[in-house]
């Protein structure tokens, strides 16, 4: 496994939550223009799944599912990535990662806490020497209080 090969999938990784928690969600559409997302979730007893394929629809989603305060423009989150396992296979050009996911929270009126908890399972490809995500299955929510951090409901659970 190559260094330099595993530093890029890890800054993939990490800079997912640099992007959400500067409230870039154009920047978030750029991380995955090549890539699908799938949400797996139990919404009210049910499993509920959603997909989003490329920049334009993560872009879109983030926007209207993601509350960003007016003071500036951030939704007021630090999303800390934890325990990444990577695996990577230089001859094929393709990598896997599996991470945790906590979604810190505090507002004037909301004090810090935990808000979600995920785990995700990340698919990347190498083109033209360069690492990319493919593939991002988010699952295994807990989430707590995101009434200051999401612009839906219920919660998710």
């Amino acid at each position: 496994m190559s260094c330099s090969s595993y530093r890029e999938i890890l800054n993939l990784v990490y800079r997912y939550p640099e992007l959400i928690d500067a409230g870039d969600f154009e920047g978030v559409g750029d991380l995955f223009a090549e890539a699908a997302i799938v949400f797996e979730a139990g919404v009210g007893g049910e499993h509920v799944t959603m997909e989003l394929r490329g920049k334009r629809e993560v872009q879109r989603s983030f926007e209207s599912t993601t509350r960003r305060f007016p003071d500036d423009g951030t939704p007021h989150t630090r999303h800390l990535v934890s325990n990444p396992i990577v695996e990577i296979d230089e001859e094929a050009g393709t990598a896997t990662c599996r991470s945790y996911i906590t979604v810190l929270q505090r507002t004037d009126d909301f004090p810090l806490q935990p808000v979600w908890s995920n785990r995700y399972e990340d698919r990347f490809g190498r083109t033209d020497g360069r690492w990319h995500f493919v593939h991002r299955r988010g699952f295994a929510h807990l989430p707590g209080d995101t009434s200051q951090h999401l612009l839906w409901g219920p919660e998710v659970g």
